[in-house]
Parts: structure tokens; C-alpha cells; sequence
């Protein structure tokens, strides 16, 4: 059953990744003003109050959500989402990693394409470098 589904369904990029937040406004423009992206829609409690902000991904959106959750913070590679790693052109890469420096993040750790440090509510964020389109050619 599931091998006729399988010929029949096609997931073709990610639509959205979804982060609950405290604090909408605050996390919203972290990812606007260090990392450039660019705020699509926002949406509003019946009360008024900001209940989310929708960011461009490219191909897909980052969607800042309200929640009275308190933020849980992952060390290397935790169970279930635990890093969102955005693309950056190689020769940008410093700059923005002075961007994240400038905004209070600490860059915790680096590899040959990737740079890590975390947002305001301590999710971990990356810069990579790393080429997506060789490895899409194989």
C-alpha cells in the first residue's frame, strides 16, 4: 500500500519551519536585522497583540509564533529540530558572523563551510557555506 502512495506523492521543498517564542517582536527582528530576511506578514491576536511574524527563507518561510512556553536549549545534537542553518555566499560568511557578534551572539564553534552561535532565545542558528549544489549534481 505505502509503495503505491509513494509513487504518487512528491514532497518538493520545505514550506515552513515554525519557532515559538516569548517574545515575537524581539526574536522577529533578530532574523531581520542580522541575517537579512525579510518579513512577509504578520499576524495579530483578537486582543491586538502580536501573535506571529512570517519570514522569507527563499523557497520556504520561517514563521516566529507566539507561545508562554519557556525556550529549551540544545547542546550539539538533540533530539528532534535542533539547528537552523541558513545559506551564505563563502565570502559573506565573516561578515554576517560579525553581524551575529554585534547582536550578542557568540559564534560557539566553526567548521570548514559552517558557523554556529545562537539566537536570542538560545536556539542554535548556522551560517553555511557549504556547497548545496555540487552535492544536488551527484
Amino acid at each position: 500500500m505505502f509503495h503505491a502512495l509513494r509513487e504518487a506523492l512528491e514532497v518538493s521543498v520545505l514550506h515552513h519551519l515554525a519557532l515559538g517564542t516569548r517574545d515575537v517582536a524581539r526574536l522577529a527582528h533578530f532574523y531581520i536585522d542580522v541575517l537579512e530576511l525579510r518579513e512577509v506578514t504578520r499576524h495579530l491576536h483578537a486582543d491586538g497583540t502580536l501573535r506571529s511574524v512570517w519570514l522569507d527563507l527563499g523557497s520556504s518561510l520561517l514563521m516566529i509564533e507566539h507561545t508562554e512556553e519557556p525556550p529549551r536549549r540544545v547542546v550539539g545534537i538533540g533530539a528532534g529540530p535542533f539547528l537552523i542553518a541558513v545559506g551564505v555566499l563563502p565570502e559573506q560568511r565573516a561578515a554576517f558572523e560579525a553581524r551575529l557578534e554585534l547582536a550578542g551572539s557568540v559564534i560557539e564553534s566553526r567548521s570548514e563551510f559552517t558557523s554556529y552561535a545562537r539566537d536570542p532565545d538560545g536556539n542554535r542558528v548556522a551560517l553555511s557555506a557549504y556547497p548545496l549544489t555540487e552535492l544536488r549534481a551527484r
